[in-house]
């Protein structure tokens, strides 16, 4: 009998072909930060996912914290996005814009002229960030939101969101992970704020709330989901007591607005306890990612962990990565170096079975 994971799946309006979803990869191959054929060709080579979540897509210039990522706030990327969401509506896929402003991750080089890196408080990130003129560069440190740029903020969200609509999207997914901006907010460690937006865990989820129902008001809750990493040390996130009371907040008030789904990252830091609450708090969709191969995501879902399960790079190697689960079929290698060049190698060349 075929496995859940390869059989439809109510999400929402929407009836998923499979239980697979293709997770958020950024690639870098958006010249000027403007979608394109390239791109269109990729993600329509991996329609046969049951959802395809994009790349970080961000909803302003100042949101552009590395080289070559995409945007949703002008008329051309709208239009870039649009030859994407065709080329996935072709085949009979579902694709969601995942939203994603990096905040205080980021670097001047990678941004246009008039745009600043901003954050919650003015608190470096240490590390290292690509530049395509000078190479590898030191993170500068960020300018706190005040509470006028809050607002503008909250409001490039929403314009992004709309255009996400207008490009064909089927739904947007709200990046609270990896150290970005909305997770900076649930963060103390990155968000030492005294206002209403700082201070204890109810203060620091305000702003990713007021987001989310920003959007939901807008598009509906059961086209928006959102990205959460709790335990997370990615971008130079620090570590902090009452992590699970914080993510709380956010899935009981995506419950409450009848969010699509909800997104988590597991991982050898992440404590599986939190990850459970979540689900169980949250009640809807719920999608595990990070390091699954078939048998561990079939395994993942008969025990209840989840209901989707998310596949990274082996589905960036692996056009046909569904395919090649139920059949057995061998996965070809990833490519790492190629990750996040510009060209076609390493991003539309990887072959499916039938063409090895």
């Amino acid at each position: 009998m075929t496995h859940p994971l390869f059989q439809s799946f109510k999400l929402g309006s929407f009836t998923l072909k499979n239980r697979a979803v293709m997770a958020p990869m950024t690639r870098c191959r958006a010249i000027g930060n403007i979608p394109n054929a390239l791109m269109a060709e990729y993600y329509g080579q991996r329609a046969e996912a049951g959802l395809i979540i994009t790349e970080g897509t961000t909803p302003s210039p100042n949101g552009l914290g590395y080289a070559r990522i995409p945007g949703l706030y002008s008329p051309e990327q709208v239009e870039g996005w649009r030859l994407i969401t065709d080329a996935v509506h072709k085949k009979g896929g579902v694709i969601f814009a995942q939203v994603m402003h990096t905040g205080r991750v980021s670097h001047p080089d990678n941004m246009p002229p008039g745009s600043k890196i901003v954050a919650p408080s003015a608190l470096v990130a240490k590390g290292m960030m690509w530049t395509d003129g000078g190479g590898m560069q030191a993170q500068p440190v960020p300018e706190a939101l005040s509470l006028s740029d809050l607002k503008a903020t909250q409001e490039e969200y929403l314009v992004a969101a709309k255009n996400a609509i207008e490009a064909g999207f089927d739904g947007v997914e709200l990046h609270a992970a990896n150290g970005y901006l909305l997770e900076q907010f649930l963060n103390p460690t990155t968000n030492l704020r005294t206002d209403e937006y700082g201070g204890d865990k109810e203060k620091r989820a305000r702003f990713v709330i007021e987001v989310m129902e920003s959007l939901a008001a807008a598009l509906g809750g059961d086209k928006v989901g959102i990205r959460l990493s709790p335990h997370g040390t990615f971008n130079d996130m620090g570590t902090y007591e009452g992590v699970k009371e914080q993510y709380l907040l956010i899935v009981e008030a995506a419950k409450r607005l009848g969010f699509a789904y909800v997104h988590t990252i597991r991982g050898d830091h992440v404590d599986p306890e939190t990850l459970k609450a979540l689900k169980t708090a949250f009640g809807g969709p719920f999608i595990k990612c990070a390091g699954y191969d078939g048998q561990e995501a079939q395994k993942a879902i008969d025990a209840g962990e989840a209901d989707l399960i998310a596949f990274g790079s082996s589905f960036l190697a692996n056009p046909d990565l569904v395919t090649k689960m139920q059949t057995q079929a061998a996965f070809t290698s990833p490519k790492p170096e190629l990750f996040y060049s510009a060209g076609a190698e390493g991003y539309t060349d990887y072959p499916t079975a039938a063409q090895t």
